[in-house]
C-alpha cells in the first residue's frame, strides 16, 4: 500500500509500515530491537524471512481423500466442511472433487443411493444431498419431539408416583391428653 501510494521516502516507509500490521505481525514488529533496521528494504526482508515459514500450505487434490464424514456427523456438516478444504486446492478438477466427495461419505443408505445413481456432476450430487439433508433434519426433529414427549411422560409418571407413595399427613399429638390423664400421660 505504501509503495502504491507513491512514497519513496525511507523514513515515511519505515514509520508507516507498522500501521498496516496487526496480530502476530504487529507483535513481531514491536519486539524488533531499537535501531536494528536501517532501511525499508531491510525491514521488508526481515519481515519476509520471519514469516516465510508461516506461508499457507497448498494441498493437492489427493488431500481430499483424507476427508471423511464422521460416524455421527450429519450430511449437512460434512457438506459444509468439505468445501472448506477444496478452497485450498487450486485448479481442482470437478470430476476429482465429485469422486472425493462421494468417497468420503460414511457407509449407509445415502452412499448406496449415490453409488447406484451414478451421478455425473457436482450439481446433481448437491441436489441429492439437499434432499437427504431435508430427510435427516426431519428425522432429527422427530427424535427431538419423541425425547421431549418421553421426558414429559416420565415427569408426569414421577409426579403421579410421588403423590401415590406419600402418606397423607396426619397430626399426632405428642402427649396423650384424654380425660382423666395428667399432662405427662401419668396419673
Amino acid at each position: 500500500m505504501m509503495f502504491f501510494n507513491g512514497s519513496n521516502n525511507e523514513l515515511v516507509l519505515c514509520r508507516a509500515f507498522p500501521t498496516y500490521l496487526d496480530g502476530a505481525a504487529l507483535l513481531w514488529f514491536s519486539k524488533l530491537p531499537a535501531g536494528s533496521i536501517s532501511s525499508s528494504e531491510e525491514l521488508a526482508k526481515s519481515f519476509i524471512d520471519y514469516f516465510a515459514a508461516a506461508q499457507i500450505y497448498i494441498h493437492g487434490s489427493d488431500y481430499l481423500g483424507t476427508i471423511h464424514q464422521g460416524p455421527q456427523e450429519s450430511l449437512k456438516d460434512y457438506m459444509t466442511r468439505f468445501p472448506e478444504a477444496t478452497i485450498e486446492i487450486p485448479d481442482l478438477d470437478p470430476a476429482v472433487h465429485l469422486h472425493a466427495l462421494k468417497a468420503g461419505l460414511r457407509p449407509g443408505k445415502f452412499r448406496e443411493t449415490i453409488a447406484v445413481t451414478k451421478l455425473k456432476t457436482l450439481e446433481e450430487f448437491r441436489e441429492r444431498a439437499a434432499e437427504q439433508m431435508e430427510i435427516e433434519e426431519l428425522h432429527e426433529a422427530e427424535r427431538t419431539e419423541r425425547k421431549q414427549t418421553r421426558r414429559e411422560e416420565d415427569r408426569t409418571t414421577r409426579l403421579a408416583n410421588n403423590k401415590d407413595s406419600r402418606k397423607p399427613f396426619k397430626l399426632t399429638p405428642k402427649f396423650d391428653i384424654t380425660p382423666g390423664s395428667t399432662q405427662n400421660g401419668k396419673r
